[in-house]
């Protein structure tokens, strides 16, 4: 059976990581029989979670378990999709994880109160003495990681304006289609689902990310549409 390692529940969500909901989204579209497990980064093969182990055979990286879903089962979850829209995935593809991503990253990890409200509390097994300097530690990696990529270089008005804007985005390809490219789900629908469920779900009070969803009524139907869906365990605190 195939097992996909995760981190496991967090901030109200079914995992902390928008990658890893993406990564089951993909086994629920695809039918296959599955089951998940707290990973260890240590033990991943790049180092990062989630990774799928399919009889022995490691994949990590969700975009390369997609892919390995296609070529391994003949499942490729874009039945019907024209190459414009194949190629219209990707783009999308690219916005949610290399730019929207790094958007909640930022306010997940670098505004105080959020970080308190959430990510605090991956550091409650360190001890007391050593907790706060290695909380400031990782969280001026994280900021780091930020100014490499080139979002942390920005001021709060202008990311929340790139925000929007990819929000904004989202919203105009959804329309009033129930799904991102039409009538049935394909695989972008495990991307963008995941993203937008990560930050419109998540218990961490009211970020950029829910203050920029809020401004588009279907993208919150579409969530929670493809929560009831896909994910009828996932209950959402009133």
């Amino acid at each position: 059976m195939i097992t996909l390692y995760v981190f496991g529940p967090a901030f109200g969500l079914p995992d902390a990581s928008p990658f890893v909901i993406k990564a089951e989204m993909l086994l629920k579209l695809s039918g296959l029989p599955y089951r998940k497990q707290p990973g260890s980064m240590r033990r991943a093969p790049k180092g990062k979670l989630p990774y799928l182990d399919d009889d022995g055979r490691r994949v990590p990286d969700s975009t390369l378990i997609r892919l390995y879903l296609a070529e391994q089962y003949g499942i490729s979850l874009d039945a019907g999709l024209s190459e414009t829209d194949k190629a219209l995935a990707w783009s999308v593809e690219c916005l949610c994880s290399d730019h929207l991503y790094w958007c909640v990253v930022h306010e997940r990890w670098l505004d105080d109160a959020t970080f308190a409200r959430g990510p605090a509390q991956f550091f409650q097994r360190v001890p007391r003495l050593l907790r706060a300097p290695i909380m400031a530690m990782v969280r001026r990696k994280v900021r780091a990681s930020l100014q490499a990529q080139g979002l942390g270089r920005f001021s709060p008005a202008e990311r929340q304006r790139l925000l929007q804007l990819d929000v904004a985005t989202l919203a105009t390809l959804l329309g009033e289609q129930p799904y991102m490219l039409g009538a049935a789900p394909s695989w972008l629908d495990a991307t963008v689902f995941a993203f937008l469920a990560s930050a419109w779900l998540g218990t961490l009070g009211d970020t950029p990310s829910q203050q920029a969803l809020r401004q588009h009524p279907n993208l919150q139907a579409y969530v929670e549409r493809l929560r009831r869906q896909y994910f009828p365990d996932w209950t959402v605190p009133a």
